[in-house]
């Protein structure tokens, strides 16, 4: 008599030898599925490349004028005490900013290449721990692949702003760095978790990382305290979820540290004399439901890129790999026993409400900064694009293990049924891949052709300024929706074209 192999809560029980012995089909759609992965992580992957390699097109623009010459001429501590006491308390962001600046372009022209390495292979790193947390077989590598290249593809391709989110320093810096630093943070907590001594270091480096990120990027400070306060009680060691305090004590330490960083910030003087110059009133309902209605429109604007629905149909790609993946040694770290039920349909659910509040706390910040416009500035959103990417694949996950688990059995009809959810998702996944060409494609000519444009006028403009000139002209060259020189008529106000100037050393631009 054969024996019942018992799954996780709420799983299709799987017999014994199913389990263990897949049918020639099974072992064909798992070679069906590599294939389908290996498209999609080439096609992803080719975009990522593209990418990266522009960042030798970079060239500056909008607030790059302003931190050349200050990284230039302070340095990045000197940059450290200009935004502590004149900016806006920022005081990682500042730091960061002068290294990266501190060879002029070269550090902006490297920083898209190793924002996708890093966000690349912390995702890797992630999905493959979560998954032998679990127990759970591993996938077929190329999956693993596919969904961490797609995942990244959308969030730096997908938006209305894929030039600023990848390629403009001072935004990648504040939105898009504070999330590889994050996940990073969470990848030394789940190797320190091995012994207690990395244990403690691991609270530590969670303490300092967050005081750091606190300095960085007000609106990622939101969304990371958000999500580690929720997973902090969730792994309460009484509610089942986890076998100790490690996990809970990590979160509780990560939230002290970005309520020490942003308190730092908050009480700067450079943070008071900005509050200052827009005063705040007390909130109205009327100003609620305006926030309100910033929000409705940012979801609008993400909801109209279909391309994300790739996230999810990656995901579903990696649940099917995992039950298609046979056995696994991984499996004996499971837990034995089962999830109070209760914690399990909360755990699923409360990243939605919870995705839905951070995204609510970045559309009040943006517009207590920038008023109605505020919520136009989508380079922001980045902030709460990552956990939902991740949140779009892990319910995908979820669902394609569970269909997985019904599309084991050999029988005809079940192999059809294989082979339909196989051309559906993966036809999917891979017409997202497709809808990032065009974007790419622009952004690309967009920025090699400006970059030529601008080499040409920088080389006059230096010619100039060896002839004696104090006063030199220059010509707007837009990209990414950032300002320009002379983006405003009046000199005064034009903070742009003084910064060009001040980087030039020259008294003043002039228009063509």
């Amino acid at each position: 008599m054969s024996r019942i192999t018992t799954s996780e809560h709420g799983d299709v029980p799987l017999r014994e030898d199913e389990a263990e012995t897949i049918a020639p089909g099974g072992n064909r759609f798992r070679q069906a599925l590599s294939g389908v992965g290996l498209l999609v992580a080439v096609g992803s992957g080719a975009l990522l490349a593209v990418g990266a390699f522009l960042g030798l097109y970079v060239r500056p623009t909008s607030d790059d004028w302003c931190v050349l010459w200050k990284a230039r001429d302070m340095g990045p501590f000197g940059l450290v005490s200009d935004f502590y006491n004149t900016q806006n308390g920022r005081v990682t962001n500042a730091f960061l900013s002068g290294v990266i600046y501190t060879d002029d372009m070269v550090g902006p022209k490297l920083l898209p290449a190793f924002l996708v390495v890093a966000l690349g292979l912390a995702l890797f790193l992630l999905t493959r721990a979560t998954l032998r947390a679990l127990g759970r077989p591993q996938p077929p590598a190329v999956l693993l692949v596919a969904a961490v290249g797609l995942l990244e593809a959308l969030l730096f391709f997908a938006g209305t702003r894929s030039y600023q989110v990848l390629l403009w320093a001072p935004a990648t810096i504040s939105h898009t760095l504070p999330s590889v630093i994050g996940l990073w943070a969470v990848v030394v907590a789940v190797f320190a978790a091995r012994s207690p001594r990395a244990r403690v270091v691991g609270v530590v480096t969670a303490v300092l990382v967050g005081m750091a990120i606190g300095t960085l990027s007000e609106p990622f400070t939101m969304v990371a305290g958000i999500s580690a306060a929720a997973v902090g009680v969730l792994c309460l060691p009484r509610l089942g979820w986890a076998k100790d305090w490690y996990a809970s004590v990590w979160c509780a330490a990560a939230c002290a540290g970005l309520a020490g960083g942003l308190a730092l910030l908050y009480t700067s003087p450079g943070a008071q004399w900005r509050r200052a110059q827009v005063p705040k009133e007390p909130l109205t309902l009327t100003e609620v439901g305006e926030i309100v209605d910033d929000w409705w429109r940012m979801w609008q604007t993400i909801t109209d890129q279909w391309a994300y629905a790739g996230a999810l149909a990656v995901g579903v790609l990696l649940g099917l790999g995992l039950v298609f993946a046979g056995p696994s040694r991984d499996r004996a770290a499971a837990p034995a026993g089962r999830r109070p039920r209760g914690v399990m349909i909360v755990a699923a659910l409360l990243p939605l409400p919870l995705l839905a509040l951070a995204s609510l706390g970045v559309a009040y910040g943006l517009r207590s900064g920038y008023g109605i416009t505020g919520w136009t500035y989508a380079r922001t959103w980045t902030n709460f694009l990552v956990p939902m990417l991740l949140i779009l694949c892990a319910y995908g996950t979820w669902v394609g293990h569970r269909l997985g688990r019904r599309l084991v059995a050999p029988r005809p009809a079940v192999r059809a049924a294989r082979t339909v959810t196989l051309l559906a998702v993966g036809g999917l996944a891979v017409a997202s891949v497709i809808a990032l060409v065009h974007p790419v494609y622009s952004m690309t000519t967009g920025t090699v052709a400006r970059s030529v444009d601008w080499d040409r006028q920088n080389t006059r403009i230096r010619a100039d300024i060896a002839n004696g000139a104090t006063e030199v002209t220059y010509r707007p060259l837009e990209i990414g929706w950032l300002a320009e020189p002379f983006y405003t008529r009046s000199y005064a106000r034009d903070w742009v074209s003084q910064c060009a100037a001040r980087y030039y050393e020259v008294d003043r631009l002039k228009r063509p």
